[in-house]
């Protein structure tokens, strides 16, 4: 196999073990909260009555609860967390919002080719809608229309590049080698295109926390750890969440509960937990910046298969995420997978083969959680116990903007309203399980090996990978 260029210019081990001296192991998003955003909250105790309840305290929950006040403002919401609001993927992403309903358009061209032209304008809608919410509700959660950029830094991925371009989708520009490190300064970039129109920057932590404070502003009852133990429908009508403490009684349930097991058991074979990690610099000087660039501010993921992003905070911090994905054997969600030093040294050492420049920057937080992967890359849809309950997950780390919509396709169901969503292939349909295990480990950790391979060879897919492709189960990391 070749090499790929951050084997080839490889920094030296000095530069990465400096940069990493002082790091804490630590989400900056949630440190980044003032104390106004991080209220402590009741737990449930004893016996409470809704409307509806949702289980889950991040962007999918916290987006259902909004938008189920605006159908109904009488309506009695209750939001139950485990932990605290936003504390999983929400409050730990990259705070990419893109505008993709189906994890980018190959995926979705692939799955549902003919209602491709209604999925983007859905996800054009949904996107307008976030960056509206702040002005509409009085939000800052530090949104920015940056689009996102793509850079080409192995040659074979320039033909790509030029391939996407000439479809000649509106926003989409073309970056040569010297337009593409005009725009950011790195010497790896080969080419690029910038998408400009279909992605946004958010602050994660802030988003979730916005979301929860206008969410009781509106009436909405929201209760921190408090874990939910049963999924009950003792009558006719209605459905009881458990708690270790109390329970809800509500009319309708909506399960937001993402990578973390869920409720329904048809479901639980439905995601697999990947763990990805993050480096979050300090914030740069003006000297830093001006030797980078970047002064369009976009999200930047490049086009391997073990792919990094990257972006620039408000206060001018560099997250550096991506490249290992990290499946751990019984689909396990556990704190001690969040410390994987080899991964973060890797980061970091990519890190300075896309900026040299930066030589002695150090980082300040390392942090990792668990994505939750379906087998059709995209979140999935539907409803349980005579369509009291309905549930969506699968977001495979790009639900940051698709939560919404899937909140509404939520309420859509639990009403059995024929919408626009509803009546969606994407919707209606559910995506093959994962096998169990331990299938399922040697699945995942065989296509993550080929998928290396692939990258270390021009990008051509083995036999394994052209199959799961065939079968519509393709995988990135």
């Amino acid at each position: 196999m070749g090499t790929t260029v951050f084997e080839r210019q490889r920094p030296a081990a000095s530069v990465i073990s400096h940069a990493l001296s002082s790091t804490v192991a630590s989400v900056f998003w949630r440190d980044d909260l003032p104390p106004e955003l991080r209220p402590d909250r009741p737990t449930v105790s004893g016996a409470h009555r809704a409307d509806l309840v949702i289980v889950g305290g991040g962007y999918t929950g916290l987006w259902t609860a909004l938008l189920a006040t605006e159908r109904d403002p009488d309506a009695r919401i209750v939001v139950v967390e485990a932990q605290r609001v936003g504390w999983a993927a929400s409050g730990r992403n990259g705070g990419f919002c893109e505008a993709s309903l189906t994890h980018g358009h190959e995926n979705g061209q692939a799955r549902w080719p003919n209602e491709m032209p209604t999925l983007k304008r859905l996800g054009l809608e949904n996107l307008d809608a976030i960056e509206a919410a702040e002005s509409r509700y009085g939000m800052d959660f530090h949104f920015e229309r940056t689009g996102m950029l793509a850079p080409a830094v192995e040659p074979h991925e320039v033909e790509w590049l030029q391939e996407w371009a000439a479809e000649g989708e509106d926003g989409v520009v073309y970056l040569d080698q010297a337009e593409a490190q005009a725009s950011v300064h790195s010497p790896t970039y080969l080419a690029a295109v910038w998408e400009k129109r279909t992605c946004g920057m958010v602050h994660p932590a802030r988003l979730a926390a916005e979301l929860a404070r206008v969410c009781e502003e509106r009436g909405v009852q929201i209760f921190e750890r408090s874990r939910v133990t049963g999924l009950e429908t003792p009558g006719t009508s209605g459905v009881t969440v458990v708690t270790d403490r109390g329970r809800v009684d509500a009319s309708r349930a909506v399960l937001a509960t993402n990578v973390f097991p869920s409720l329904i058991k048809r479901n639980r074979l439905m995601t697999v937990p990947v763990y990805d990690y993050v480096l979050m610099t300090e914030p740069l000087s003006d000297e830093q910046l001006a030797s980078i660039g970047w002064r369009d501010r976009q999200g930047i993921g490049d086009l391997a298969n073990q792919f990094h992003y990257y972006r620039i905070s408000k206060d001018n911090r560099i997250l550096f995420g991506g490249y290992d994905a990290i499946y751990h054997y019984g689909r396990k969600v556990r704190p001690e997978y969040e410390n994987r030093p080899e991964s973060f040294e890797k980061l970091a050492s990519h890190f300075f083969t896309t900026f040299p420049q930066l030589e002695g920057l150090h980082f300040t937080h390392k942090w990792a959680g668990a994505i939750d992967t379906s087998t059709q890359f995209t979140a999935f849809f539907g409803t349980a116990r005579d369509r009291s309950v309905a549930y969506a997950a699968g977001f495979t780390g790009l639900g940051v903007g698709s939560t919404r919509f899937a909140g509404e396709v939520m309420l859509d169901l639990l009403d059995g309203a024929a919408t626009e969503r509803t009546e969606l292939e994407m919707v209606r349909k559910r995506p093959l399980p994962f096998p169990p295990e331990p299938a399922a480990a040697i699945g995942i950790n065989a296509t993550r090996w080929s998928l290396n391979r692939a990258d270390h060879n021009q990008g051509r897919r083995n036999l394994l990978l052209k199959t799961l492709d065939a079968l519509g189960l393709g995988f990135d990391s």
